[in-house]
């Protein structure tokens, strides 16, 4: 049985209770932990980013989602194992300070910051556009700075707003995708009462120059395209250090990735493909869901598949927010940031941390409307493969911590990645292999992603370096020993 965590287990740091400076609050209910999890895997890209990957690789798509779902499996089981012994509001990034030094901490923990940040303006713009699509009245500027204040103020009141309003969000994208897929598998199989389309079938997984029209090559190719639609896989783990059981809440999330995976993104697209051709005009035009709920004749499929894209939008910002300000809180906690990042209110929540945060996010908000082709295109390609950097941290980190927990503290290894070693090893070079073959990429942007990321993490790990040569913290970032654990150590 496992024993409910102290305060100090669950990523707090020093302070009483509902005072300023007690740190984070275990505000979030069971079902709050449950509804991010699933929610997280469900992001706004796989809405509308699908229709370019079925378009590249046909009903082969399916393959690349499966390999791209697999990768994610794996690393997030690493993930599941660190944290299930150390929840701590930093993660990964705490994990990789023990297990491989403090710039790797350091590094990785700002390169997150900086692709969420980026991550809050892309949001709040695609919202902005579908909104104003409702109400032309108010202009697309004004809509973003509506949901990024909205969405702000639900997070500096308490993590357990936060925890509601991503509760709910999460709960329509799942109905919705779960309605999907029962309607459009009835369909398929031609049981769907008043309802005929006599494109459906599971003949066009091998028609219209078979499963794979493109050759296997374009399998890869549909990897680039899917594989930045997974991330937030890792949320739950962020969340997990306030809720009142994060051993649990982290157990349960990384046991259930699997089923989460294979029903939301593996059958959904299954069903799109299987109702439409994959060279149907249909699907580039309007996307891949309104495409194929439109085949289907229902009404108003457009605003539908609109609705439910703004609440993974509104979901997606909400946690990004989130997700910031916790990775900011922790980085302060360890000396890596402004010692203000770290401090708390009364109700457990780091308002600092916060309000930098989303003034960066309206920085690259400004920044989408003013210059969109130069700097905000900066801005997004030099943050689009930090998910593969983060993935590859947890895999190299993951080889060093389960030494260190079975050497420390054995009986916390609730989670046990599968096979390891030899399983992590295999995962990391997968890793490498995927952003090997993005440099080959110029069609979809693939190669500048790639060199961009790589400059921006250069430029932060030489920091980091420098800041660890020069043995420097930043001013008042003593922590005592019991901080030092709750945030790094087992």
């Amino acid at each position: 049985m496992t024993s409910k965590p102290t305060p100090t287990e669950a990523g707090h740091v020093p302070g009483g209770p509902g005072e300023p400076g007690g740190g984070l609050q275990a505000g979030l209910k069971n079902r709050h932990l449950t509804m991010i999890a699933i929610g997280g895997v469900i992001g706004a890209g796989l809405f509308v980013g699908s229709s370019s990957g079925i378009a590249t690789a046909g009903p082969g798509i399916l393959l690349s989602y499966a390999l791209v779902g697999t990768l994610v499996v794996l690393v997030m089981r690493m993930l599941g194992e660190m944290s299930a012994a150390n929840p701590t509001s930093g993660s990964f990034s705490a994990h990789a300070d023990r297990a491989l030094g403090r710039w790797a901490g350091f590094s990785i923990g700002w390169l997150y910051w900086f692709f969420w940040v980026v991550v809050l303006a892309v949001e709040a713009t695609a919202g902005a556009k579908i909104l104003e699509g409702w109400i032309p009245a108010v202009p697309q500027w004004g809509w973003a700075l509506i949901v990024m204040i909205v969405l702000t103020a639900t997070n500096l009141v308490s993590v357990g707003s936060y925890g509601e309003f991503e509760f709910w969000f999460a709960g329509i994208k799942v109905v919705a995708i779960g309605a999907f897929i029962v309607v459009g598998a009835l369909a398929v199989f031609g049981v769907l009462p008043g309802v005929h389309s006599d494109k459906a079938g599971l003949d066009n997984l091998t028609g219209h120059g078979g499963f794979l029209p493109h050759g296997p090559g374009a399998i890869l190719t549909g990897v680039l395209l899917v594989v930045f639609s997974f991330m937030g896989s890792e949320i739950a783990t962020l969340a997990a250090g306030e809720s009142e059981d994060p051993r649990r809440a982290v157990t349960k999330s990384t046991n259930s990735i699997i089923w989460r995976i294979a029903v939301f993104y593996l059958g959904s697209i299954l069903v799109v493909v299987s109702l439409l051709p994959w060279d149907d005009a249909s699907i580039a035009e309007k996307g891949s869901y309104v495409a194929a709920l439109d085949s289907l004749g229902i009404a108003h499929a457009g605003q539908i598949m609109n609705f439910i894209v703004l609440t993974s939008v509104l979901s997606c910002l909400n946690s990004g927010l989130y997700t910031a300000s916790r990775m900011a809180f922790s980085l302060g906690v360890r000396g890596d940031a402004p010692r203000a990042f770290a401090r708390t209110t009364g109700r457990g929540v780091p308002m600092t941390a916060i309000v930098v945060s989303v003034l960066f996010g309206f920085l690259a908000v400004f920044f989408n409307y003013k210059y969109p082709d130069s700097v905000f295109l900066f801005l997004v390609n030099s943050s689009g493969a930090v998910a593969l950097f983060v993935w590859l941290v947890i895999c190299f980190s993951q080889l060093r911590m389960r030494k260190i927990i079975q050497r420390e503290a054995p009986e916390k290894l609730i989670v046990k990645m599968w096979l390891y070693p030899y399983l992590t090893w295999a995962t990391a070079a997968l890793i490498v292999f995927v952003l090997g073959y993005m440099l080959t990429d110029t069609e979809h942007d693939g190669r500048e992603t790639v060199l961009l990321s790589l400059l921006v993490a250069a430029v932060v790990l030489v920091i980091a370096v420098v800041r660890q040569k020069m043995g420097s913290r930043t001013a008042g970032a003593a922590r005592d020993p019991e901080t030092e654990r709750a945030e790094v150590g087992v």
